[in-house]
């Protein structure tokens, strides 16, 4: 019994992180390709529509990066910003 529930566990993490994935990279999209017709309508252009949707599916794309990255497990967030483990450990010390 106890087998059938990690199973059920795991197919829903499933479902939440392709759901999440799925928003993770809609949003971005629709939100830039829906300011790129309202200024195309406002500017009287026919391109910020196209530029503004690639602009969102990068977005998209790096939403889902960080995500993914951060459910396995990756996450540099520390790094990235400079920060070494080292310091991190001097900082806990001195506290």
């Amino acid at each position: 019994m106890k087998r059938r529930k990690d199973d059920d566990r795991i197919v829903y993490q499933s479902l939440v992180m392709i759901t999440q994935f799925g928003l993770h990279m809609i949003v971005p999209i629709c939100m830039m390709s829906a300011l790129g017709v309202w200024l195309d309508r406002k500017l009287g252009t026919s391109w910020i529509t196209i530029l503004f949707f690639v602009i969102g599916a990068v977005a998209g794309g790096q939403n889902v990066y960080r995500t993914a990255r951060r459910m396995c497990g990756g996450d540099d967030s520390d790094r990235e910003q400079g920060v070494s483990d080292e310091d991190n450990r001097s900082g806990e010390a001195d506290e």
